[in-house]
């Protein structure tokens, strides 16, 4: 399965801790302004959220998870975000920037336990840190395991949750080519 099962990792139900926080491999970026929602419905019961997000009073504010959705996926852990206890949370941090063959693996096996779980009715909410790239990344090839093609897939997330949602031109280029190929190219190089 994947890399990083250990506790706080793919699988656990969560405590509603913290746990340990992965680093981020680029800091800020202060011209990527922050959504103005947590999570965005993109498809039936398939969200996609962040972290933090602008609220009402236009400040910037933690989306903190709870019980709002059944199945919680992660790709970047920041202490004090949830989910709830006894929420089901799979944790597989990447970086926002170039994956190897082994976390794309990852991004593929979360986009078919996204499937899975909507299939059994289930909300899913799949987050990062502003809800934009890594999250897009799975919830894209989500839609494309379920007939959409790239674009259709791209341009519906950034309808549904901001034209920022996939800026990461590599990540672009991942669901142009089709993850399961991208990753045999990463593994090619490693």
């Amino acid at each position: 399965m994947l890399r990083g099962q250990e506790a706080g990792y793919l699988g656990e139900k969560s405590d509603g801790g913290g746990g340990e926080a992965p680093l981020r491999t680029r800091g800020k970026q202060p011209d990527v302004p922050a959504p103005d929602s947590p999570w965005s419905e993109i498809a039936p019961g398939l969200w996609m959220g962040g972290h933090e997000f602008r609220g009402l009073s236009g400040q910037l504010e933690s989306a903190v998870v709870n019980r709002q959705f059944d199945l919680v996926q992660t790709l970047l852990r920041l202490p004090g975000h949830g989910p709830g206890h006894g929420v089901e949370h799979q944790v597989w941090p990447i970086p926002d920037g170039p994956l190897d063959g082994t976390q794309l693996a990852g991004v593929i096996r979360l986009a078919e336990a996204a499937c899975e779980a909507l299939d059994g009715g289930r909300t899913v909410l799949v987050r990062c840190f502003h809800g934009y790239n890594r999250s897009g990344l799975v919830v894209a090839h989500a839609l494309m395991r379920r007939g959409r093609t790239a674009e259709s897939a791209i341009r519906l997330i950034r309808s549904r949750r901001s034209s920022w949602a996939l800026h990461n031109d590599l990540f672009v280029d991942y669901l142009r080519a089709g993850l399961p190929t991208a990753r045999l190219l990463e593994e090619l190089t490693d």
